[in-house]
């Protein structure tokens, strides 16, 4: 009787812990649906309203599809619209976006990587600046920033988005923290025994245990700095300059403006639709190297 009286209450418990672990595991994946769909459901009625003529758009419910299948005849409008400004704005979005963050990515990493692994003076402070700098909303440097610009003469030219772009306060911060464990001291303490300098160990050694942290913060410059609409707004004058935030903005505001809102409303639906198929092939590719960093994780533990 004592044993059985004793197996029951640890049963319960056992049965009790399970039963609330499971309500817990129901929350939490209604939860992460309630998420995904926040985030999908934008993109499903951008792809559905990409196939809609301009009845069809203000005619139709927005998550469905019209009477016509109009996505390839849209898109041939969107590239062949005022002699195809649409592919200037493009490439200049993959040359800002691009150039940045790989700069970004080159900077931050190198930075993280000092801040990790090296003592020197100032470190504490420096690092603390870059934290304080992370508070600072980027809007509010951006007047700043136009009058520094203007004053050195590189307003309205493709340095006047991109240098600002290059300076990431998270992702040095966000390097720091990854490159303290991803880089054991032993193997640097190693690489210094076998001769090799501190440039030689970074490049040879770091950066290749740094790759899941660099695609991080890659992808992260990647989208801020396509996605960056008032820098440009403010810096750039010239149309063919401009990035397709910027560009698709006055694109819209210049046909309301002439009483035709509706006139472009299917073409510049669809540049915005097109405008995302970079970012979703740059994610896909990249993320490869995350499952290869955490695989590589694995193995080592």
């Amino acid at each position: 009787m004592t044993v059985h009286q004793a197996v029951l209450p640890a049963t319960a418990r056992r049965r009790k812990r399970y039963n609330r672990d499971k309500r817990r595991s129901n929350l939490l994946t209604v939860v992460m649906w309630l998420c995904a769909l926040y985030f999908v459901v934008p993109l499903i009625w951008l792809f559905v309203s990409s196939t809609k003529d301009n009845s069809d758009l203000f005619t139709t419910f927005g998550l469905w599809f019209g009477n016509d299948f109009n996505l390839f005849a849209n898109i041939v409008d969107v590239f062949t619209y005022q002699d195809g400004i649409y592919g200037r704005w493009a490439l200049n979005t993959i040359f800002y976006a691009g150039v940045a963050a790989i700069g970004a990515s080159l900077l931050a990493t190198m930075a993280g990587y000092a801040f990790a692994k090296y003592q020197f003076p100032g470190k504490e402070l420096l690092f603390s600046i870059t934290l304080g700098a992370i508070m600072i909303p980027l809007t509010a440097l951006a007047i700043p920033t136009y009058l520094l610009f203007s004053s050195a003469g590189i307003t309205n030219t493709p340095w006047a988005v991109i240098l600002p772009s290059l300076v990431s306060p998270f992702s040095v911060f966000l390097m720091r923290v990854y490159a303290a464990d991803a880089v054991p001291d032993s193997l640097i303490e190693a690489a210094r025994m076998d001769g090799a300098g501190e440039i030689r160990i970074f490049w040879q050694v770091g950066i290749r245990l740094l790759g899941p942290g660099i695609v991080t913060v890659l992808l992260f410059t990647l989208v801020a700095t396509w996605n960056n609409y008032f820098l440009p707004l403010i810096m750039l004058n010239s149309g063919d300059l401009l990035p397709l935030t910027v560009g698709l903005a006055q694109q819209q505001a210049t046909s309301a403006a002439g009483g035709g809102a509706q006139a472009l409303f299917s073409t510049v639906i669809t540049g915005s639709f097109v405008s995302i198929i970079p970012l979703i092939i740059a994610f896909l590719y990249l993320q490869r190297y995350w499952q290869t960093g955490l695989a590589t994780g694995g193995v080592k533990g």
